[in-house]
């Protein structure tokens, strides 16, 4: 990878991660619209520029205590649970009023770190925001904390907002703070520390950088910052942080205004590839033809017309090991079918799956970004 300064613009597909304190006024305890409206602007240039964008947005919480008349700093599980509730549906509101000037559509997703961990969650939910994003449909992701315990407590927001990036091959993940980067130690106890505009890798030495979180709102610090980066980079995408209380923060950052980046250790489809091919353990096995091979060795997704045999016991989500009419293993990949309805329509073309299954399910047995060959051109 290389050691120049991304530039945001650049990027095909950007996660924006956004906290309360940025959000939600912490005197009025309502949105900060003008702030909205500005940002919004800027993810609408970046759309202009051909960008996908993802919004991981902290908030729910913060709306719905002033809603629920629950004021004081220190809340119950339940009641910040009641809270989360009631917040989400301002906080969708008020990203859908925003965006609406622009003519652009947003939808509300609800996630834990455990939906983007756990395999078949991982794929419904990167099969559904992928296909808001082709529909050009803004996704707004917010953690579920009507569901969620120990999340609530810690402020996990810049670690979900980081698996969300690794999940969606995302290029760029910008955590918009309210500090515009990482420095040698916090800077608000110690005037001496040094900004640090480049992070090539993370080191101990960068970990120790780290420092306490502040009051208010924002719980997660600089801390959870550095662990959201460990897990960007690992998985090929370039992180930002970046002073998020200005208008335009984004348009900030690509006017050249002082941020942190991080960069990736390898471009984001390669670290996921990687996870399949070496981490994740094979639970079938599907067999293919002539065909289907050459055009696996091209670079196509696995079609059920082209898969000859199934053999194990498999969910979706699920690795299996794709082998060539010889029995050589060939590729392996995440598989869209259980074996039993994988048996039922290989063989099939694509257009008679909701024939033989009952439901329209995807088109392909692997897609081509799931799967990784063993052998032969695109390893």
């Amino acid at each position: 990878m290389t050691s120049e300064t991304p530039k945001l613009e650049d990027a095909r597909r950007v996660v924006v991660k956004i906290g309360s304190a940025l959000l939600v006024d912490e005197a009025s305890r309502k949105v900060r619209r003008a702030w909205l409206e500005a940002l919004s602007d800027d993810f609408a240039a970046l759309r202009a520029g051909g960008s996908e964008i993802v919004v991981v947005s902290s908030g729910a919480i913060a709306l719905g205590r002033h809603q629920l008349g629950l004021h004081r700093r220190s809340m119950r599980l339940e009641e910040s649970q009641a809270a989360a509730a009631t917040g989400q549906i301002q906080l969708a509101h008020a990203y859908q009023e925003a965006l609406d000037r622009h003519e652009i559509a947003v939808a509300q997703i609800l996630l834990t770190l455990e939906d983007t961990e756990e395999r078949r969650r991982h794929l419904n939910a990167r099969s559904t925001l992928g296909t808001l994003l082709r529909m050009g449909i803004l996704p707004i992701i917010n953690e579920n904390d009507t569901v969620a315990t120990a999340t609530i407590r810690v402020g996990d927001n810049d670690r979900l907002a980081a698996r969300v990036a690794a999940m969606m091959n995302a290029d760029a993940l910008v955590l918009l703070s309210d500090i515009d980067g990482l420095y040698t130690s916090d800077p608000r106890r110690n005037p001496e520390a040094e900004f640090v505009p480049l992070v090539p890798a993370i080191t101990p030495d960068i970990l120790a950088m780290a420092g306490e979180a502040p009051p208010g709102y924002s719980s997660g610090g600089m801390v959870t910052k550095l662990e959201a980066a460990r897990i960007a980079v690992s998985g090929g995408c370039n992180m930002l942080i970046a002073d998020g209380r200005r208008e335009y923060p984004l348009a900030a950052v690509r006017d050249g205004a002082r941020c942190t980046w991080f960069l990736a250790e390898i471009e984001p489809l390669t670290a996921r590839k990687r996870w399949i091919a070496g981490t994740l353990k094979p639970m079938g096995t599907v067999r293919v033809d002539a065909g289907a091979l050459a055009a696996l060795e091209r670079g196509k997704s696995l079609l059920p017309a082209g898969v000859s045999a199934v053999e194990g016991r498999f969910e979706r989500g699920d690795a299996v090991v794709v082998r060539d009419p010889e029995g050589g293993e060939v590729a392996r990949g995440l598989i869209a079918y259980s074996s039993a309805d994988a048996g039922r329509i290989l063989g099939h073309k694509s257009r008679e799956i909701e024939a033989v299954l009952g439901y329209r399910g995807r088109e392909e047995l692997i897609h081509r970004d799931d799967l990784v060959l063993i052998r032969g051109r695109g390893t």
